[in-house]
């Protein structure tokens, strides 16, 4: 996939709509990790890559340290996706997917709250830094 907005964007579009698709299927209530599982599932029968449960890796000052990080899904090496099933999502959870984007150098975040009753509107939430800004149209 050549990086670039537009394309960064439908990429988001259809895991956003794999996210719809799973909160179709198993609605509210359940725990992140059955969210994380049937996630990761609907991404592979969509055809889209990722890497899931990524251990963060973080270099401070030249000597890898070990921070025990751990982030739920990166999409085609360019999107951050975490996941929650909460009842309320807080402002930690936005500084958490803007941190792990930074660490990453990636351009574009999703937060998606699968404990709410329409993901669309009311269960994710699309970050993106000046890593996306620099992207080409």
């Amino acid at each position: 996939m050549e990086l670039s907005k537009k394309n960064l964007d439908k990429l988001s579009y259809n895991v956003i709509g794999a996210a719809i698709e799973v909160h179709r299927i198993l609605g509210p209530g359940l725990l992140e990790k059955v969210y994380q599982k049937c996630l990761a599932r609907e991404l592979t029968l969509r055809g889209i890559n990722f890497r899931e449960l990524i251990k963060m890796p973080f270099d401070y000052k030249g000597e890898f340290v070990d921070l025990d990080l751990t982030f739920d899904f990166y999409i085609e090496e360019t999107l951050v996706v975490e996941i929650k099933a909460v009842q309320e999502v807080i402002p930690l959870f936005h500084a958490q997917t803007l941190a792990y984007m930074k660490l990453l150098k990636a351009p574009k975040g999703i937060l998606i709250n699968f404990n709410v009753t329409n993901i669309f509107h009311h269960g994710q939430k699309t970050f993106v830094n000046e890593y996306f800004e620099s992207l080409i149209d």
